[in-house]
């Protein structure tokens, strides 16, 4: 591993970190507030070439490589982790997976659109009954004469569901099969049988819009399944292994944000005379957070750096993105908890950031699959025991 960063990566972070202290910064308070969808701050990230970081020049992206993708939305993150939900999602579960799976029209009608900010893409796995047991789906689809599937079932949680134009979708073709039966779909939320959900009331990243869809009748077509029949597991799985890298970089921006604030309000607040940051236990707490807050970066770029010699020699990272996930989403919990302490009353009020950055941080431990979930995977990955 290189940590030292290439003339194109620091550009990149550049003019993430400017749009984040611009634009987003200034507007985070408002979007959490009110729940809006920041759409004009993620049509010029998407005009900058931060919805499709890793996507190919041909298709509308940046043409980056992943430790560009985790040093971006640390960036953003730092800024609203809202904000970085979105561009996670459009950059790794969405834009990821059919540029891995996908053919050259799907690559080109839906990839584009969504790494040029033009539309926002979804990605539809979990269901009412089962979220991280995905084998347990519902919902179905159903082949037809003409090689047409017909689609019938609900998910929920999904991340800008409200607003997707264009969603990943996994049904079960096959029951019979389990994993196996699965495949993935390109939807059209335009198209009849789509219907959205009302929008959840989140207890934080409040402007990344999530709600539950349904499909009624949904004709999807042959040439809109997304790579084979039956694949649809395994094109899931490969998918959240790069998730979990953007939701640990997601995490790491979040700590960044709580450790500073932390610093700064430890230097200037007093009591007893004195800075609270001379105080021991103040200290010792900061120390702590300081520790996590680099382990989580540097396990973070490695898993980043991990996926890039997979995509360039084949093989999986799936274990460097959960540890990676895993370490720096708890961290985040610890980071924001420590920092709100360190503000003591000031932290719990909504005239800081801090109740913001401690609400936002719990979700990283749940979504792209929960630390227990990580914990599975480590280990079996490490024994070799299912």
């Amino acid at each position: 591993m290189d940590f030292g960063f290439t003339e194109e990566q620091l550009m990149i972070q550049d003019v993430a970190r400017r749009i984040a202290r611009e634009k987003i910064a200034p507007s985070a308070e408002h979007f959490d507030r009110t729940g809006e969808f920041p759409a004009e701050n993620i049509k010029l990230l998407g005009e900058n070439g931060l919805m499709g970081i890793e996507v190919p020049t041909e298709y509308g992206g940046a043409g980056m490589d992943p430790t560009s993708y985790a040093l971006a939305i640390m960036e953003i993150a730092e800024a609203d982790c809202a904000h970085s939900t979105i561009v996670s999602v459009n950059n790794s579960l969405f834009c990821n997976g059919i540029l891995k799976f996908g053919n050259e029209d799907q690559k080109q009608l839906y990839v584009r659109a969504i790494a040029e900010g033009r539309e926002v893409g979804a990605f539809a796995l979990t269901e009412p009954q089962s979220g991280s047991d995905a084998t347990a789906m519902r919902c179905r689809a159903v082949r037809q004469a003409d090689g047409s599937f017909v689609i019938n079932g609900k998910k929920s949680w999904i991340t800008s569901g409200p607003v997707a134009k264009y969603v990943v979708l996994f049904a079960m073709t096959d029951p019979d099969k389990g994993a196996r039966g699965v495949t993935a779909f390109m939807i059209d939320a335009d198209k009849p049988g789509f219907h959205r959900g009302k929008t959840e009331p989140k207890l934080g990243i409040r402007a990344s819009a999530t709600c539950e869809v349904e499909f009624t009748d949904y004709v999807a077509d042959a040439g809109e399944v997304l790579g084979t029949e039956g694949e649809g597991f395994r094109i899931a799985m490969g998918v959240l292994d790069a998730g979990r890298i953007g939701i640990a970089a997601q995490a790491v921006g979040l700590s960044k944000a709580a450790y500073k604030a932390a610093i700064a309000y430890a230097k200037e607040r007093k009591s007893f005379g004195q800075p609270i940051g001379s105080f021991q236990m103040v200290q010792a707490r900061i120390a702590d957070m300081k520790c996590r807050l680099d382990a989580s970066e540097i396990l973070t770029l490695r898993a980043a750096w991990a996926k890039e010699q997979t995509d360039r020699n084949g093989g999986r990272f799936s274990t460097e993105a959960s540890v990676a996930k895993l370490t720096a989403s708890e961290s985040a919990m610890f980071i924001t908890h420590g920092a709100l302490q360190i503000h003591g009353g000031m932290g719990y009020s909504k005239e800081m950031p801090l109740e913001r950055y401690f609400r936002d941080a719990k979700i990283t431990e749940i979504y792209e699959g929960t630390s227990e979930i990580q914990r599975l995977v480590i280990a079996r990955n490490e024994t070799g025991i299912r």
